[in-house]
């Protein structure tokens, strides 16, 4: 009798420990979830659409597609957007500042970096660009119809 009494009671401080435990435990968002929510509420006019696996796909005025993926086998985080054949200025814009807040790099520097893959396709160089650019790798590609980068950095860095 006395050992089903010591049994009960073990049990039961075993659960109120483990509710404690998850109680007082913070929720853990995605890294995704909490990238694609910065941006929306930092950058006018973008909208969380919806998330499939480990990409979030978001929606702007001035690009035809733009999702945020996480964990590649080589890279931790990855920036797509794509846009018209000739980008405008503020396809440029977007693209930076979704840079700039997604890898903590300075504006001026993702507008820079994605400025130049994307404007170094043409006749001389190809439609398909490889860069680095402060630490991010950008990769370019253009079609007949539109033009498209995809910026990441290296698990490593």
């Amino acid at each position: 009798m006395i050992f089903k009494l010591n049994l009960r009671g073990a049990i039961l401080v075993a659960a109120a420990v483990t509710g404690l435990v998850t109680l007082t435990s913070p929720a853990r968002a995605d890294r995704c979830d909490d990238s694609a929510k910065e941006l929306a509420n930092q950058i006018d006019r973008l909208k969380v659409n919806f998330r499939a696996g480990n990409i979030v796909y978001l929606t702007h005025p001035s690009a035809k597609e733009l999702s945020v993926g996480c964990r590649g086998d080589k890279y931790s985080i990855e920036l797509y957007a794509k846009g018209d054949r000739k980008p405008t200025p503020e396809f440029f814009a977007l693209v930076g500042s979704m840079a700039a807040i997604v890898f903590t790099v300075t504006k001026d520097d993702t507008t820079t970096g994605a400025t130049r893959c994307l404007k170094r396709m043409g006749l001389l160089r190809g439609d398909k660009i490889t860069m680095r650019y402060r630490r991010l790798n950008m990769d370019c590609t253009r079609t007949k119809t539109d033009a498209s980068i995809a910026i990441t950095r290296g698990k490593d860095e």
